[in-house]
């Protein structure tokens, strides 16, 4: 498996790799292909990384810039993070994210944001921060990992990639 920058011949299959992890999903609503496809058209699609085995896309991770009020710069999210079905549980997504968390903090990013499940991201660093609120959102599952001295409180927003179809 190796682990590279995507490609424009790329976006088709980190659509089908997308639809197909989040798929059935209960806390998804299916729209994390679209919000992909959003960020990218937007120019918001901060890193976008595959894993690649055999000549096939078999997952996918998105970082895109996010918005603290009042002002925290170089913050960025997590998200989506798919992994094709018949690949899950096998630590591809997990590498995905340390692959990208470390091109992040080598990049000066200030921090990085997810909503997720806490015992997962726990084990990249990740910790729930009582400063910053994500409206909507249940504070146990917004989770923040600092890549710097930087702090961080205020409202969090995504970019508008994330909102409604």
């Amino acid at each position: 498996m190796i682990i590279r920058a995507e490609r424009s011949d790329d976006h088709e299959a980190i659509r089908d790799v997308t639809a197909a992890a989040f798929a059935g999903h209960p806390h998804s609503d299916q729209t994390e292909p679209l919000i992909i496809e959003r960020l990218r058209a937007a120019g918001a699609l901060a890193l976008s990384l595959v894993a690649e085995d055999a000549g096939e896309v078999i997952a996918h991770i998105a970082f895109s810039p996010v918005t603290i009020t009042p002002s925290a710069a170089g913050w960025y999210g997590l998200g989506p993070v798919s992994v094709r079905p018949d690949r899950q549980g096998r630590g591809v997504g997990s590498a995905l994210i340390r692959h990208g968390l470390d091109i992040l903090r080598k990049s000066g990013a200030s921090g990085c944001v997810v909503v997720g499940e806490p015992a997962f991201y726990r084990k990249f660093g990740f910790a729930n921060e009582p400063a910053l609120v994500f409206p909507g959102c249940a504070p146990q599952y917004l989770m923040v990992l600092h890549l710097s001295e930087a702090q961080v409180c205020g409202t969090l927003s995504y970019h508008p990639a994330f909102g409604p179809v």
